[in-house]
Parts: structure tokens; sequence; C-alpha cells
């Protein structure tokens, strides 16, 4: 396993500290913006998540690290975290694939992805099966734009995190 592989005990790691910036900015929103917060968690896996991301593997467009991922973690709703940020549950993954099929990255047929997320936006977070993740342009994955936002999922979530941690801090969104 490389340096930057996900483990079940990063992935821990990173939930607990993630976790413990979330609580308090949650129990802290509705005394400064005068209203409840929406969902702001890092759910762990259930057995159907764990179900979900073999079945991704089955069909083989997902980067390993991507399963490890799923067996960890169920979903991210950060709904107040800027202007948002989601990862979405391996089985919201699979409905997406379904209905609209792998995500176009690149110009090459045999270059796709599979759309994990979003933000507040209306921009997607892609996985592509190399393991890097892009984010849409626009709100479409019809033909999408995409700029590169990190070389692994690992990358990725220390940037979710890094956000969180400016947004807590001075209330910039970051760079997601």
């Amino acid at each position: 396993m490389s340096e930057r592989a996900l483990s079940p005990a990063w992935l821990a790691s990173w939930m607990i500290r993630v976790s413990g910036v979330l609580k308090p900015m949650a129990d802290d929103f509705e005394r400064r913006n005068g209203f409840p917060p929406g969902v702001n968690q890092v759910r762990p896996a259930g057995p159907d998540d764990q179900v979900a991301a073999r079945t991704l593997t089955r069909l083989g467009l997902v980067h390993p690290d991507l399963v490890v991922f799923y067996d960890s973690i169920g979903d991210v709703t950060w709904a107040d975290v800027g202007i948002g940020y989601f990862v979405d549950s391996a089985r919201d993954v699979l409905l997406r694939l379904k209905e609209y099929g792998a995500v176009d990255i690149g110009s090459k047929q045999d270059t796709r992805g599979l759309a994990i997320g979003s933000n507040g936006g209306g921009l997607c977070y892609v996985a592509g099966l190399d393991g890097m993740i892009y984010r849409t342009r626009t709100a479409t994955l019809d033909e999408p734009e995409l700029t590169k936002m990190a070389d692994d999922l690992r990358q990725f979530l220390e940037l979710l995190e890094e956000s969180l941690t400016q947004f807590v801090g001075d209330g910039a969104p970051g760079c997601l």
C-alpha cells in the first residue's frame, strides 16, 4: 500500500478530526445565524454502504481508495460549511450511474469517472478510475468541463478538512 493510499485507520482519524470541528460549529450555528443548522456530519458506513461499494467494485469503474472510503464512511454532509459540501453515499453514486451513466473525463472514450458528490453551488465532484478527483466548472454532467481538484481521494479529503477549518476560522468557504 502506498503512503497516500487510504486506510480505515486514516479515515477514522480524519472523521474524528472533522467531527471535532463540526460539532462546536453546529452547536453555535443558531446563535450566530438566527436559525437552526442543517445536517453537518460525517456518517459512518453501514452494511448497505459496504454492499454498494462492493457493487461499484464489480462494475470496474472505481479506484480502490473509493471502496476503502465507502467501507468506512457512508456519506459526508456539510450543509452549513460555506455553500455546502457533499460526498454522496455509494448507493446514491450507483443510482446516478444507472440513471445517467459514467462521466466523460477526457477526450478518450475510455476515460470515465463517477460523480461522487457536489458543493452547494451545484458543481459536481467526479472520481476518475485513476484516483484523481475533478470538479465540474458548470452545474451539469452533460459534456462536462472539469478542473482537477486533487491527485487522489486522500488529498481531496484533506482539502475538505482545510475548507472546514478555514470556514470555522474566518467564514471563508475554502477552495472546493
